[in-house]
């Protein structure tokens, strides 16, 4: 892909977000016909960090509530608004193609607000596709450095799709290979109260969005592998067990 800035070269060629984009891939292509009139709104873009690759599907929209990430979108190009989407989004009835809201509904204690609104918005028989961080009991320093307010399950999170009228189509964990050693990992660093230095929006004025945290180019290169092989992986099956989950609903119609 052509890169508007180094920020964005950085986030995109990190295993986490390469490996969530390509599983987000898996799952959206089966699904969502990929032509110029179709509309898809991105809830909360952050700075539109994934507007270039759900681009390919369509027309993209976003929406994002800090003005900082907003105002870097925007320098990118990005068709983005800034916007507060637990209220009623500024949008008709039967507006969208799909709706995306990737790592953002476990940020708002009314996560059912969004939900709601999304299938408003949403045309009949389109899809609303999500990804959240998996398991309280896996709760660390990094959920506080991303203002999180809860982390899900899967039974919990269709059952919230459900309560706002979507018909369940999918809902799988993610990073379900590395599952083991991460989850081993974010217990120890929590048991001995361990805190990587990262840099936070949400904690620094100065910043627009959290820092990733960094792994070794070799590290880095061999985890992007797992991801491609969960990738192919996840585009045929609900995977079991995860960090993260991966959930897709559709408005019946």
């Amino acid at each position: 892909m052509d890169y508007v800035d180094d920020d964005l070269r950085s986030v995109v060629n990190h295993w986490w977000f390469a490996s969530r984009t390509r599983a987000l891939n898996a799952v959206m292509r089966p699904i969502l016909p990929q032509k110029p009139d179709f509309l898809l709104l991105d809830i909360g873009c952050g700075a539109g960090n994934m507007i270039h690759y759900l681009s390919n599907y369509g027309r993209v929209k976003g929406l994002e509530i800090d003005e900082r990430p907003v105002l870097k979108a925007r320098e990118r190009g990005y068709d983005v608004d800034q916007f507060d989407a637990t209220k009623p989004m500024p949008f008709d009835d039967n507006t969208f193609d799909a709706v995306t809201a990737l790592d953002v509904i476990e940020h708002n204690k009314d996560d059912m607000a969004i939900l709601a609104d999304s299938y408003r918005i949403l045309k009949p028989g389109g899809h609303i596709i999500i990804t959240v961080p998996a398991f309280m009991w896996l709760w660390t320093h990094n959920d506080d450095l991303n203002a999180h307010v809860r982390r899900y399950t899967a039974g919990e999170l269709k059952q919230k799709l459900t309560q706002t009228g979507f018909k369940v189509r999918r809902v799988s964990y993610n990073n379900f290979f590395v599952f083991p050693l991460a989850a081993t990992l974010l217990l120890l660093r929590r048991s001995t109260d361990a805190k990587k230095d990262l840099a936070s929006h949400h904690l620094n004025e100065d910043e627009y969005q959290v820092e990733m945290e960094p792994a070794s180019p070799p590290v880095n290169a061999v985890l992007t592998s797992v991801g491609k092989v969960e990738a192919g992986l996840i585009k045929y099956v609900n995977l079991p067990i995860g960090t993260s989950l991966i959930a897709v609903g559709e408005k019946p119609g």
